[in-house]
């Protein structure tokens, strides 16, 4: 049975369809939002329309940015020959946060995954070994999650990095088996940083 009107369901519907927005948050944001003032809500609106019009994938790393390279990849004071392979862009954003790591990224928007039918050739792993050729690269670390997935992914990875002749290390174990790194607090991470090890 609906309790409100079509305008106040499809707008609860369309926030229970964000991630890890269930049914009562999705409710509780919907009202939170038809309680905000008319101008507040025309300016999230608007800047949620501007970003997904603005927002593409760095050249180099394929990270979101609203430029052609992302501020990390053109920012000179990092380390060019260190690359960092993570999952998601909300991987990159907590290794970001530890203020500890100082090379690059490689954004690879997933792990392979055949049940899903994510396949290699999905993701962004032919760019990287692109990179690898172009590129003065002297080591990749594999910042995969520790699920099935991303160990399949940093399995793959590391066969062909290897193949190139350059140093592969993999994270070390203070990101717990199953967790994803965007949840994970900056110490772990750090400390899984820190301990990474060659494959």
């Amino acid at each position: 049975m609906n309790y409100y009107s079509e305008s106040i369901n499809n707008l609860i519907e369309e926030l229970a369809g964000l991630p890890n927005i269930g049914p009562k948050s999705a409710q509780r944001l919907a009202f939170h939002i038809l309680n905000l003032p008319e101008k507040r809500v025309e300016r999230m609106a608007e800047t949620i329309l501007t970003a997904r019009k603005k927002i593409c994938l760095c050249e180099r790393c394929f990270n979101l940015s609203d430029q052609k390279v992302c501020p990390i990849c053109s920012n000179p004071k990092r380390d060019p020959s260190t690359v960092m392979v993570v999952e998601e862009p909300s991987d990159l954003a907590a290794y970001e946060k530890t203020g500890q790591y100082r090379g690059l990224y490689h954004v690879l928007h997933g792990a392979v995954n055949p049940m899903v039918g994510v396949q290699p050739e999905n993701l962004k792993l032919k760019e990287l070994l692109q990179r690898l050729q172009r590129e003065d690269i002297k080591e990749v670390i594999i910042a995969t999650n520790s699920t099935v997935e991303g160990e399949a992914t940093a399995l793959w990875i590391s066969k062909y990095v290897k193949q190139a002749g350059i140093k592969v290390t993999r994270i070390a174990s203070g990101v717990p088996v199953g967790g994803a790194l965007e949840f994970i607090d900056e110490m772990t991470l750090f400390r899984a940083l820190e301990g990474r090890t060659e494959l």
